[in-house]
């Protein structure tokens, strides 16, 4: 599913056929995993892992990176590095494991999207593609938290799992983790955007694929 979503052959409408499916087999992927550490039945300690994400926009790369890894209950530290971004992930393996495949797979994604953008006569190009970064990045946002939501909704339901408690107990870990090897954290102010881009991404963000659950079981 992945790799049809990342082809540039596949249209908006092939990719919202099932991109809804795929983002909830990688939600429920990620609760399974989490309930079968918590019974003790696979171990998913708690890691670490440097990427560093490449110009151009490298700063509005990292923060869609920023965006699936706290979405999928891992943490970010962002470390400034020129001419790049280099980022700090913290979080259980196999949420590490989700949030780097995403990750790779939707860079794929909107590299295909910005260069099918048109940017408006009159606008630079660079404030155009951040803001359509912008805007792709809101999108995903929004998708994977609300799948992450469905996927821990359906554990308490079919099971009465208190999958919840298991996910905020998790998290709690990977926080101390981080706060060990960072404790002066400070944060990330926000960003003034120029472009006229953001609409576009939005649209872009709302069919790209977010995952399947033949990719994540390697």
């Amino acid at each position: 599913m992945l790799a049809k979503a990342e082809d540039p052959a596949c249209t908006p409408a092939e990719a919202e056929a099932f991109t809804a499916k795929a983002a909830e087999l990688i939600a429920k992927y990620g609760v399974d995993r989490a309930l079968l550490a918590a019974d003790g039945r696979t171990p998913d300690p708690v890691g670490d892992r440097m990427m560093t994400v490449v110009p151009p926009y490298a700063r509005d790369k990292a923060a869609l990176l920023a965006v699936v890894a706290l979405a999928l209950r891992c943490r970010v530290v962002h470390l400034e590095r020129r001419g790049g971004a280099r980022t700090h992930l913290f979080g259980h393996d196999a949420d590490l494991e989700r949030a780097e495949l995403l990750f790779t797979s939707l860079l794929v994604q909107a590299a295909h999207g910005l260069t099918a953008a048109a940017v408006p006569s009159g606008e630079h190009p660079a404030a155009f593609r951040r803001s359509w970064l912008v805007g792709y990045t809101e999108a995903v946002r929004g998708r994977l938290l609300a799948a992450e939501r469905a996927a821990t909704r359906e554990a308490e339901r079919s099971a009465g799992t208190g999958a919840e408690l298991v996910l905020r107990d998790r998290t709690s870990e990977v926080e101390r983790r981080r706060d060990e090897v960072y404790p002066h954290l400070t944060k990330v102010g926000p960003r003034r955007l120029l472009g006229t881009g953001r609409r576009q991404g939005y649209a872009a963000g709302r069919v790209a694929d977010l995952g399947s659950q033949r990719r994540l079981s390697h």
